[in-house]
């Protein structure tokens, strides 16, 4: 089985829906099993405010996930056009397996939710990129032929699946983006069994 991780970070619950979405759409892929995982919050303050496991959800990533993965589906919700915190300071501590070539020709797509249509949402999408690009991660978007993609009224991006929550984080994730991120997903494993068949 080939395993795709879908790493998110998620504070109202829209991000963890989208990746929720997308382990559909992988685990729709025959040979394909999606291993959902977050990451903890970061504090402001020098000494560690998250429990070692989470309360719910996702258990923690870990390196080894990267190591192990066919493909990788990235999430955050925007910040100021970025990731949150809490997902740069995890990819700030990959220098390793950036060395080692862990992640390097492996698939990757990115998904986001946001408060407004342009609150970022296509620039945290992008941003994300960055990193995995340095990875040597081969990006995957949502092409146009998701004819969804040119009907959506909410969120729904070429760089990736998105969700537009509201001022207030509390409008719920669209028929039309939940069929965008599933869509990813299938996506994403089908080209990571097409990249692990070449090798």
């Amino acid at each position: 089985m080939a395993d795709i991780l879908i790493l998110y970070y998620s504070t109202h619950g829209a991000t963890r829906q989208l990746a929720q979405a997308i382990a559909r759409g992988v685990e729709s892929v025959p040979g394909c099993i999606a291993r959902l995982r977050t990451v903890p919050r970061v504090s402001t303050v020098c000494e560690a405010t998250e429990p070692g496991v989470p309360d719910s959800g996702a258990p923690y990533v870990e390196l080894a996930d990267l190591q192990q993965c066919a493909g990788l589906a990235l999430g955050s919700p925007t910040r100021f056009g970025n990731m949150a915190a809490p997902m740069k300071y995890f990819w700030d501590s990959t220098v390793n397996d950036w060395l080692q070539g862990s992640l390097a020709g492996k698939p990757a797509s990115v998904f986001t939710s946001t408060g407004s249509m342009h609150g970022g949402n296509e620039t945290t999408l992008l941003t994300m990129m960055v990193p995995l690009l340095h990875h040597g991660m081969v990006i995957v978007g949502t092409p146009f032929t998701e004819t969804a993609l040119t009907t959506t009224q909410a969120g729904g991006t070429p760089y990736g699946p998105s969700h537009v929550a509201g001022p207030e984080s509390r409008l719920p994730v669209t028929e039309v983006e939940k069929q965008l991120a599933i869509a990813q997903g299938r996506r994403l494993a089908s080209i990571a069994l097409r990249l692990e068949g070449m090798q």
